[in-house]
Formats: C-alpha cells, structure tokens, sequence
C-alpha cells in the first residue's frame, strides 16, 4: 500500500510566481496607504488652518453665531455658522423626503415586480439620470420649477429659494437610494422568498415583509450615502438657492418656545455650508486673511459632519447586516 497521501497540494510554486504574488500584495497596499494618506493630509490641512482662524475668532462666536459676512466690504466681519447650518440642513431634510421614499420604492419595483427586459431599461435610465451634471439641475431649477411653484401652490416665494434647489437635490439623489437598495434586495436568497409564498404571502407581503427587512443594512446605507451626499451638493443650491446667508425669523409658540417656520426658510434665498466656501475661494481675499481661513473652518465643520454620518452608515450596516 502506497504510503503517499492522496491530499493535493494547494501550496503555489516558489520562485518567481511567489514574487508576483507578494508585487500584488505590495501594490494593493500601497493604494490602501494612498487613500488613507490623502484623508489625512486633508484632515491635516483644514485642522491647521482652522486653528489659525481661532485663535482670532472664538469658537463659541463661529459655532452660535447667527450672522455670516466674511465680505470686509460689506461693513464688518460675521463669522457665525448657524444660518449655513440651516440652509444645509433644510436642503438636506427636503431632499431626503423627496429621494428616500421614491429611492426606495423604486427599488421593491426593480426587483420584486420588474421583469429582466423592464429592469434591463429601467436602471439604465437611473445610472444616466445620476449622470447628469449637477449644474443642469440647478438651471431647471431656476429656469421651470420655481416659476412653476410660484404659479400654482406658492405665489410668494422668491426667484431664488430653497425649495426648488431641495426639489433637484432629492431627483438627483434618487438614482443613488434606489441602486444601493436595489443591489440589497437583490441579493436577499431566494428561499426565503419561497418561504414566504408558502406560508400564504402575497407579493406585496414578501416584499415589504421579508425583502425590505432582510436587506435594511443595505438600505440604511444608502440613506445615509445620499443624505451625506446631498450634503456636500453645491452647484445646485448656488444656482437655485442664491448665495445670501439668511438667518429665518425665530417665532414663538405656545408657553413661548421659540421655533423656525418652515416657509421663512423654503421659500427664501439661503446659503448652505458649501456655497459658502466657492463664493470664499471665487472671491478676491488672499490667502493668510481671515476671511479666507474662515473657509478652512467651514470645510472641517463639513469634513465631521460627512464623517460622522459616514461611521453611522458603517455602524447601521453592521448591526442590522444579515448572513446567509
């Protein structure tokens, strides 16, 4: 009887093929490296000059402060990021009930009810709609939504308002949700598809009842994505929105608890966190003022906020992330 294991050996040949093999390695490394560096170094750079601008102007006054004119022509220098905040934070809320719900709708279309040769025409049109440059929207904001609104539903909104940038900001977001949520379900397994039939289900009860749970790690992500996304958008709130820093009239309600009317802000021209920063670099202050270290300290209030949602995405998914 032959002593010899009938085991393969699995083992690569050494030599030369071993060094290809540890070339790839090194390369694939030295990317990861790459993209870890640059963050750093962008990180790095905004933090330095964000200290620069503190040490002139107090964190309190840049974090509460409720006027923005880093403009030295425009009779004194305001550096307070509370009326950014809100003309970022209402188009991103705006645009999340506009991009979520359709997103994610159309991706229980796309995979549950589309047929191939349908979902073969239909997510092409979505990737070519997310293709769109984002200037284009802007333009069709400004040119046929906001006169359209203003003729029908809100007579006294501004030419540039919030609204309608809110409006573009969600269509474009749109391809975003529905692809990610899209690829989620997809990859939900068959059998428990089957399993829901067999127990009596509909289609609609497998959908909303098995699919959507089973695939919400990916689903929460893409919320996520297209929230921090929306974010980070700038070419359409410039042209739709307008670049004034408006700081909304705070009302009082009832035992006086102070609040924001939704319509001061939508339906007025604002200024988010982004276009704050193009109309800083696009203006002619010179590097070492204070007004150009301002944009330093607005481009690290947006890297953390981008960050944060970014780790709650990551943390989302690992929680409610399903193995099969």
């Amino acid at each position: 009887m032959s002593e010899r294991s009938g085991a393969p050996d699995l083992q690569r040949p050494s030599g030369v093929q071993q060094l290809k093999e540890t070339g790839y390695g090194g390369v694939f490394v030295a990317c990861a490296a790459i993209t870890l560096l640059t963050t750093i170094a962008i990180f790095a750079t905004l933090l330095s000059d964000t200290l620069v601008f503190f040490f002139e102007v107090p964190v309190t006054d840049f974090l509460f402060g409720t006027e923005w004119s880093p403009n030295p022509r425009g009779g004194g220098l305001s550096f307070g990021i509370i009326p950014l905040l809100i003309g970022t934070i209402t188009v991103t809320i705006t645009a999340a009930f506009i991009a979520l719900p359709i997103g994610t709708l159309t991706a229980i279309y796309l995979s549950e009810y589309a047929t191939a040769r349908v979902r073969s025409i239909l997510k092409p049109m979505l990737e070519v709609l997310a293709g769109v440059p984002t200037v284009v929207y802007g333009y069709f904001a400004l040119v046929y939504v906001t006169p359209a609104l203003k003729a029908t539903l809100f007579p006294e909104m501004s030419t540039f308002n919030a609204l309608s940038a809110s409006i573009m900001v969600g269509i474009m977001t749109i391809p975003m949700v529905s692809s990610i949520s899209e690829d989620a379900m997809s990859a939900v397994p068959d059998s428990l598809r089957q399993a829901g039939y067999g127990l009596g289900a509909t289609k609609f009860e497998v959908s909303t009842g098995v699919v959507v749970p089973a695939s919400l790690s990916g689903i929460a992500s893409s919320y996520i994505l297209a929230i921090s996304r929306a974010i980070g958008e700038t070419m359409i709130v410039v042209v739709a929105m307008g670049a004034q820093a408006n700081m909304p009239a705070i009302r009082e309600a009832l035992f006086g608890i102070p609040y924001i009317h939704p319509g001061d802000v939508l339906f007025d021209s604002g200024m988010t966190i982004t276009v704050s920063m193009v109309q800083i670099a696009g203006s002619d202050l010179t590097g070492g003022t204070l007004p150009y270290d301002s944009m330093f300290a607005l481009g690290l209030a947006l890297f953390v906020i981008t960050l944060v949602m970014n780790v709650l995405s990551d943390l989302i998914a690992e929680r409610y992330r399903e193995a099969y």
